[in-house]
């Protein structure tokens, strides 16, 4: 097997300490092309497979939300390789959310209205694009688009490709496999196959259905630097800003909901009743269209544990921990895998099995954590930002935040603009609320011993 020749400290590469590796990286999306940035930047030869043709070349990527949300754990991963300032150039922030209610009328939700950091809008095919065209500059990348992986055995590092153009079958070996493959790894599919691999996926029974709320004259149609939400209880409809003006709109509810609509006339009537602000802004005719040309996505969350074997394999991203997208983090923490996993690498006294080794146990804990978090943020996106208790909870949070910022921040800060691991994001919420409990209990309890004691003549 040939190696890359070490590269020294003075080529621009910056790292030189550990024997470099061929790896190959299965998946060439954005936590996938990523890694194989960030692999190449310490000196090892990285070849990225990826199954579609190279995205630069495509004008729509299948499937996918074509815009996501930049946070912190992103931003600082993207710093890392020196392209968070070209991103964000080009990206909208987002400082909150706008409700908007059953009647059209708009409330706004600061993110974090002491600070004022934001989340961002970030185009998916312009990212993946920024990260490709980072790593034509290292010549220890080696990109090969239109292989699907058919096989993979894990033990030996060998590994059996189909160019899908001409059907050949290729072959290739690696000192590591990492598989960026997205929530249907074929990776992973291996690595549920070895002895002490723990694997759960849980399908939910809500799907999604993208929409468009197109420009018009030119400009936004809505206020751009929000995140839109029409919460409805069993369902929601939300809407992230686009560069070209216009937003992309994701209409999630159960299947049973979207069962009920067959027609033009249930769908219009439907629309009119829960979402009548956005008719206007979409356009009957574009509902109509957008709306029957596919059919509802699914959504699954994916846990698993380990993410290695041995020194051989490693799973990042969607392949370790999809989640359902109601945090946004399904990029940031994927993004975030490569920080993590590069501070590792960075540690030349550990052997590359003791890398993945403990990669694997710094990671799980909070990719599980994030993964619920997702869950819970579904519900809390469609029902409880309607609430009272919710908008009361969110001031609270709010004002203790900046008047203790060091000792009390809300859970979505320290999800969203922070790097606090995610499992302590959710401990130090747990004591928030035990916290607030006991005050409350203490209150309720003052106060009536104080009604007793006027009652009974004692003051």
């Amino acid at each position: 097997m040939s190696h890359t020749t070490p590269l020294s400290s003075g080529n621009g590469y910056g790292f030189n300490s550990r024997a470099p590796l061929k790896i190959a990286i299965i998946g060439g999306g954005l936590v996938g092309s990523l890694a194989a940035l960030s692999f190449a930047r310490r000196g090892h030869e990285v070849h990225l497979y990826e199954y579609r043709e190279d995205i630069r070349n495509a004008e729509l990527v299948q499937g996918r939300s074509i815009n996501l949300a930049l946070s912190q754990r992103g931003r600082k991963a993207l710093a890392e390789v020196d392209l968070e300032q070209e991103v964000l150039a080009t990206a909208i922030p987002m400082r909150g959310r706008m409700l908007h209610d059953i009647k059209g009328n708009r409330t706004v939700v600061l993110y974090d209205p002491c600070t004022h950091q934001c989340l961002y809008s970030v185009g998916r095919k312009y990212l993946n694009e920024v990260l490709l065209n980072a790593g034509e500059k290292y010549a220890n990348i080696h990109r090969h688009f239109e292989h699907k992986l058919n096989y993979v055995n894990l033990s030996e590092g060998r590994m059996e490709f189909k160019r899908m153009q001409t059907k050949e079958v290729v072959e290739d070996f690696a000192d590591l496999v990492v598989g960026c493959d997205g929530a249907f790894s074929s990776v992973r599919q291996q690595l549920v196959k070895k002895p002490g691999f723990n694997y759960s996926q849980e399908y939910i029974e809500h799907g999604y259905l993208e929409l468009c709320i197109p420009a018009k004259n030119g400009e936004f149609q809505m206020p751009e630097n929000y995140l839109h939400i029409w919460p409805r209880d069993e369902f929601m409809m939300i809407a992230l800003p686009n560069q070209d003006k216009s937003f992309t709109v994701t209409l999630s509810m159960p299947f049973k909901v979207f069962a009920t609509i067959q027609t033009t006339a249930d769908l219009l009537k439907f629309f009119h009743k829960y979402y009548a602000d956005a008719v206007p802004l979409i356009g009957e005719e574009r509902l109509i269209k957008d709306f029957f040309k596919t059919r509802p996505q699914h959504l699954v969350s994916i846990k698993c544990y380990p993410y290695h074997y041995g020194s051989k394999a490693l799973v990042l991203g969607d392949a370790a921990h999809a989640m359902v997208p109601y945090y946004g983090q399904g990029l940031n923490a994927g993004m975030e895998d490569c920080t993590q996993l590069m501070s590792l690498f960075n540690q030349t006294s550990l052997s590359t099995a003791e890398v993945l080794q403990q990669f694997t146990e710094l990671r799980w804990r909070d990719a599980h954590a994030i993964c619920d978090l997702a869950m819970y943020n579904y519900v809390e996106m469609r029902d409880l930002t309607k609430r009272a208790s919710f908008r009361c909870r969110k001031w609270l949070d709010t004002l203790l935040f900046r008047w203790f910022p060091s000792a009390w921040v809300p859970l979505y800060n320290s999800v969203s603009f922070s790097s606090m691991p995610y499992s302590k994001c959710i401990a130090n919420r747990k004591w928030q609320d035990k916290l607030l409990n006991n005050v409350l209990i203490s209150t309720v309890l003052a106060v009536i011993a104080i009604i007793i004691a006027i009652y009974f003549g004692v003051f």
